[in-house]
């Protein structure tokens, strides 16, 4: 039997009218945008299930938005977070996904591209009670939950880059609560996904990307 918490039954500090739909779905579009250094200009939102059918009334949309400027679930700005995207020259769209039914119903596709013009591909999924799971990156199934401090690698799949990153979190005495490598295919992209029991100094980004094959760190903390 699954156990559950409080925060599940009487749900998240939040503004909005659901805590899937709302809460959430923000909480989605936070952890997208943390995964991105650079400055992010354009979101795309594609909603699939009930995300597809409600947006609006329970302020999924807006939520989506304020996820991506950083905004929290308690944030009293999340109602006009459509004017602040506009005037942080945020542009953003939605795409309904009515089509599709094989996804879990709270379901959605952020696509987010930079100044730089690099693309970021997330999908996440509200799972109740302000919860959420990151379930792609860049179309690699990954497990990702932001329920603890959490370091993002993107890398490549080769001999000693794992070696390299527990050497550097050993020298820093950090905890790894969970640690979990993804990749497509052997020898091309992979994501290690790092979840700590205390928070992440920014040095252990630094760090870690001074071995070459380590593309990426984002550090998410709680």
């Amino acid at each position: 039997m699954q156990e559950m918490s409080v925060f599940d039954i009487i749900g998240p500090d939040m503004i909005g009218p659901s805590s899937s739909h709302t809460a959430g779905a923000l909480r989605i579009a936070l952890l997208a945008g943390r995964m991105v250094t650079d400055k992010i200009v354009r979101a795309e939102f594609t909603l699939y299930g009930s995300f597809a059918e409600t947006y609006q009334g329970h302020g999924t949309d807006k939520a989506l938005v304020a996820g991506i400027l950083g905004f929290h679930t308690d944030d009293i700005r999340i109602k006009n977070s459509f004017d602040y995207a506009r005037e942080s020259g945020l542009l953003f769209e939605f795409i309904l996904n009515r089509t599709e039914k094989d996804v879990h119903p709270n379901t959605v596709d952020i696509k987010l591209y930079t100044q730089d013009n690099e693309v970021t591909l997330v999908r996440g999924v509200s799972i109740g009670g302000g919860n959420c799971k990151i379930e792609k990156i860049n179309g690699i199934e990954v497990s990702l939950t932001g329920n603890y401090n959490t370091i993002l690698i993107r890398q490549k799949d080769t001999y000693g880059v794992v070696a390299y990153i527990t050497k550097v979190l050993s020298e820093y005495r950090i905890n790894i609560a969970f640690m979990r490598l993804y990749r497509e295919n052997k020898g091309e992209i992979a994501y290690t996904i790092i979840e700590a029991d205390q928070p992440i100094p920014k040095i252990i980004a630094d760090k870690l990307k001074e071995l070459p094959n380590i593309e990426t760190v984002n550090i998410i903390s709680i």
